[in-house]
């Protein structure tokens, strides 16, 4: 038998208090609602950012999804990496580039691509969820043709970084139907076995859509989508896909939160019940986005 830790708190402040027994049975009896909401439900999270880079949130995180698995809900765990691939190509003395965000991979780069993420990264978080107590299986979207990849439309620039061209999720239910959590690195290969870097957002949202999941949650770095980016304290708790959209006409969405926000107008599009875009800086912010009323970001629904 496994022994499963968790600690649930927010701040070391809460750790050293006395009453943080209180606060965490507290958030367990508040919780029971949620948890018979979506036990047997498809979640998909996207893992990414400063989640990745401190050991200290990717423990956290890692709880959580083990602690969701182990009560029921079906979770589907899709990453990036891109920190340890540049981290890799600079070893290797390669010089990283990015066209509007996205990462330049001419044939070298995605080598290292696919062995940092594929080799590297995903057996490190299948390892670190058995030995927390679950039972995670690591796959690309190459595995079972997962994901089949088209390049890119201005591949000529940018290599070999794709788009999703179908998404078949057949390897992946009876898997979630045994209580296993499969774990997706976001690389892909078109109809004639070329490998190409997928966007990991845009690879979780396609899962989810493709089944049927109730929830996409995507970890950022950022608190969630702002009513004005200067004001950290202006969080949107909650949206629907019309007021996002005049949120974007008006110029108030920019930036890096533009493709994360049509990832998730995407997948509410095919069916996904809602879509989170969380702060994966906070401690536990699975657990507060899907156990708690207040959340730990932007819930935008259909």
């Amino acid at each position: 038998m496994h022994q499963i830790i968790f600690t649930i708190s927010n701040s070391t402040e809460i750790d050293k208090d006395p009453t943080s027994a209180k606060i965490e049975s507290r958030f367990l009896s508040e919780a029971l609602p949620f948890i018979q909401k979506f036990r047997g439900k498809t979640i998909v999270v996207k893992y990414g950012g400063a989640a990745m880079k401190s050991e200290v949130l990717q423990a956290s995180v890692i709880a959580d999804v083990v602690l969701l698995s182990c009560v029921g809900l079906r979770i589907v765990f899709v990453h990036g990496g891109g920190p340890e691939i540049n981290q890799w190509l600079g070893r290797l003395n390669i010089q990283p580039n990015f066209l509007n965000g996205l990462r330049v991979t001419d044939a070298s780069t995605m080598e290292i691509v696919s062995m940092v993420l594929v080799g590297k990264v995903n057996k490190h978080l299948v390892a670190l969820i058995n030995k927390a107590g679950a039972t995670a299986v690591g796959l690309s979207g190459i595995d079972g043709r997962l994901l089949t990849a088209r390049p890119s439309p201005n591949s000529s620039q940018l290599g070999f970084v794709g788009d999703i061209a179908s998404v078949d999720p057949t390897i992946l239910r009876p898997l979630v139907d045994n209580n296993h959590i499969p774990v997706i690195a976001s690389v892909a290969a078109d109809v004639t076995g070329q490998s190409y870097n997928i966007n990991a957002d845009t690879a979780a949202g396609e899962l989810a859509a493709a089944l049927g999941a109730e929830k996409l949650i995507l970890l950022t770095d950022v608190a969630g989508i702002l009513e004005d980016r200067n004001d950290p304290e202006s969080l949107v708790k909650q949206i629907d896909i019309k007021g996002v959209k005049k949120m974007m006409e008006d110029g108030k969405i920019a930036g890096g939160m533009i493709p994360k926000v049509n990832c998730c107008l995407r997948s509410l599009a095919q069916g996904v019940r809602t879509t989170s875009i969380i702060d994966g800086r906070l401690k536990h912010s699975l657990l507060l986005e899907i156990l708690t009323d207040g959340g730990a970001g932007t819930m935008i629904t259909g």
